[in-house]
């Protein structure tokens, strides 16, 4: 009996010795800045940095899984030297923090976060302003990078870095953040198997979204607002994307989305409005479009050369000067059932499906892809008269490419 109390009292303090520490950060603690908390702490602890601003950089966390919390948004600020915080750890968590004046440079990738080779992390609830990149992410997998507000004011793309940039990783999940003002807000080169779900990307210079490389991914519930473009998804395959939004995405060469060289893929639920060209296809095959709203866009679907075996289903086309504009006479894609509001013709067995098939792509589309100054005629009633001999004997654009089945009423989903 004596010697089982002797045991469990061993156990006991062999437990308590190891037993994660506290350590406070702040100007009148006794650790004054996070470098010299993060030198002194072992695996397991948590640091805890107190309101306050702390003119730190290049704060190393190397091999160690910490657990960094920031109380009422502790600010680093970088002072324009570099990256703020480098980590290269396994099973570590930052949260609570502002970063600040990270540093810019035409060499360097300079972030607010710097993430290598770690895995199962967390990256949460901080806000990074007037940053070159804000969070980067670098050959590590199974993170969670979320609840981050990210801002900045670039100017131009050699000056500027991207809010959330991704490379060479897998199993991220990027969720609910709010990226501003950068480059690309949310960037990924050699990404697999990873999520982009509920974020929030405004007014930034390039992409909203930015794909390349990168397969079996999903990126659904997220809004896209007046970027430079809205998504781009480049070179890839099997990717999901479900329930976002793409608006206001306005210029010469702006998208809500652009899909070039990816196959295998899906777009559903997805509403476009007010983009100058919705989605501008290039190089997709075996994509499917599936109930989908195209509201008040300049072109709703730009497809340009080989683009084969894609299914638009089941989609509303409501109020866009081109509903489908299309380069070349061949087709070897299939419109079905979708809802068209240029559409004209009568459902005479009530059926709720038009007797007349409608042809989506006019004349008119073809003439402005090859002569785009012809645009100043957009409400000519010459063009009406074009566009009806275009549909009674198709010489430019695809005789087969027609809705059999158009839906007399939107589509709801």
């Amino acid at each position: 009996m004596g010697r089982l109390v002797i045991f469990l009292l061993f156990l006991v303090l062999a437990t308590t010795s190891f037993q994660a520490q506290e350590i406070e950060v702040c100007k009148s603690c006794e650790v004054k800045t996070i470098q010299a908390a993060v030198d002194m702490a072992q695996n397991g602890d948590v640091i805890r940095i107190k309101s306050g601003t702390y003119k730190e950089h290049n704060i190393n966390i190397i091999d160690k899984s910490l657990s960094i919390i920031g109380e009422g948004f502790p600010v680093i600020d970088a002072e324009m030297e570099g990256t703020a915080i480098s980590i290269r750890a396994d099973n570590f968590s930052l949260e609570g923090l502002k970063i600040i004046n990270v540093g810019r440079s035409h060499t360097n990738d300079f972030a607010g976060i710097l993430v290598s080779n770690s895995k199962k992390f967390e990256v949460k609830n901080n806000r990074l302003d007037q940053v070159f990149f804000g969070i980067l992410i670098e050959r590590s997998s199974g993170g969670l990078i979320s609840g981050n507000k990210i801002t900045s004011n670039a100017k131009d793309q050699a000056t500027s870095g991207n809010g959330v940039h991704i490379w060479k990783s897998e199993e991220i999940t990027v969720k609910s953040n709010e990226v501003i003002g950068l480059r690309d807000g949310i960037y990924l080169e050699f990404v697999n198997n990873s999520e982009i779900i509920d974020n929030f990307c405004k007014d930034n210079l390039r992409y909203g979204l930015h794909f390349m490389f990168s397969d079996h991914d999903l990126y659904k519930g997220n809004i896209f607002e007046n970027n430079g473009a809205g998504v781009a998804v480049m070179y890839s395959k099997f990717i999901d994307m479900q329930g976002n939004q793409f608006r206001k995405n306005w210029g010469s060469a702006s998208y809500g989305l652009l899909l070039k060289e990816i196959t295998d893929s899906e777009l559903k639920n997805n509403i476009f409005e007010d983009n100058t060209i919705a989605i501008s296809a290039d190089n997709t095959n075996r994509i499917n479009y599936i109930e989908n709203d195209f509201k008040n866009n300049g072109y709703a679907i730009r497809i340009r050369g080989a683009v084969y075996d894609n299914i638009f289903e089941r989609n509303n086309f409501l109020y866009n000067s081109f509903d489908v504009a299309y380069t070349g006479r061949l087709n070897d894609n299939k419109f079905n059932n979708n809802y068209w509001s240029g559409y004209s013709g009568y459902d005479l067995d009530k059926d709720g499906i038009g007797d007349v098939p409608f042809r989506p792509v006019t004349l008119f589309s073809y003439l402005v892809n090859k002569t785009p100054e012809a645009i100043v005629l957009l409400r000519s009633i010459f063009i009406d008269l074009l566009d009806f001999s275009e549909k009674v004997s198709p010489i430019f654009t695809p005789a087969d490419l027609m809705d059999e089945q158009p839906q007399m009423k939107r589509i709801q989903w």
